[in-house]
């Protein structure tokens, strides 16, 4: 089993920034990738950034690339999501999740948990 806590999320003016947090705990090889998604009102679920958490590569959607980070603190267990420079299309609930990934790899899909989403509001 595997828990995770998301926090950080709220409003910000276009071009604010915020962090995202997402503690971690449970079992480790179920967090072997860890990844944010986020879902608009009225539009289907999408990943915005994945870490493999042993290796440390990241990947990250086009559409963010260049003002999102995801990162980890492995002595805290915890998941990061700094978000620059956001715009109003950023607006959306975010969720982090973890899963165990298919031959070492992280892809954007395969993940079995999920947080409870934390709301991220850009207003223009």
């Amino acid at each position: 089993q595997v828990q995770l806590v998301e926090s950080g999320g709220g409003s910000v003016q276009a071009g604010g920034s915020l962090r995202l947090s997402c503690a971690s705990s449970g079992d480790i090889s179920s967090r072997y990738c860890m990844a944010w998604f986020r879902q608009a009102s009225g539009k289907e679920r999408e990943w915005v950034a994945i870490i493999n958490t042993d290796k440390g590569g990241t990947q990250t959607a086009g559409s963010v690339q260049g003002r999102f980070t995801i990162s980890q603190d492995n002595d805290k267990n915890t998941l990061y999501l700094q978000m620059n420079s956001l715009k109003p299309e950023d607006s959306a609930t975010y969720y982090c999740a973890a899963g165990p990934g298919r031959g070492g790899i992280c892809y954007t899909n395969g993940y079995n948990y999920w947080g409870q989403g934390t709301q991220v509001a850009v207003s223009s």
